[in-house]
């Protein structure tokens, strides 16, 4: 169930408290609520804009109470306050679109690629990784997938760390090289 729609026409209908010309009106939206709600969720397809709608519609109602002299109409008040606030949410959306000739594209961002082409690039790398002779690999591996620096990659690897810079520095060569990754850049 949602919070009273307004503080001073709940405030009134506790016991003890000072009672409002509009203690009525508090009434009216606890005994009604359920079924008004219902009515803007028709009109929405989220559930929480209907409940904003409903608010906004109460409350339009809330400030004519007093001069709404059939309450037997009150329903159709509230509807048609719903429906009038809808038609102004719909509209006040609208305004910013406007028809043109030709659609306008977007310049394309840098490093916003294509996923489907950045995939493939990701394929044509491992692929050239695969090419490489497996203590290059290694080396490539660890220095630039999983990001271990040059003298944690040497201790994994059991060599020098200049035997690491020399072998990742053929590797960046021969992958710098490769006919498939040349055509990606």
């Amino acid at each position: 169930m949602t919070t009273p729609v307004c503080t001073s026409a709940s405030a009134a209908a506790v016991p003890g408290r000072q009672t409002s010309p509009y203690s009525s009106f508090a009434s009216y939206v606890r005994a009604r609520q359920p079924v008004l709600l219902r009515t803007a969720r028709s009109l929405t397809a989220n559930p929480c804009d209907a409940e904003d709608l409903l608010q906004t519609a109460l409350a339009k109602t809330y400030v004519a109470w007093e001069r709404i002299e059939d309450q037997r109409a009150l329903d159709g008040y509230v509807r048609r306050a719903l429906l009038n606030t809808r038609t102004s949410q719909w509209r006040k959306r609208r305004v910013d679109e406007f028809a043109c000739d030709e659609l306008p594209e977007p310049d394309p961002v840098p490093g916003d690629d294509d996923p489907a082409e950045r995939q493939a690039l990701h394929d044509a790398m491992w692929r050239a990784v695969m090419k490489l002779p497996a203590r290059q690999r290694a080396m490539v591996v660890l220095r630039y997938y999983e990001d271990l620096s040059e003298a944690q990659t040497a201790e994994v690897l059991g060599v020098s760390v200049g035997t690491v810079k020399s072998a990742v520095s053929r590797a960046l060569g021969k992958l710098r090289e490769d006919p498939e990754l040349v055509l990606a850049r």
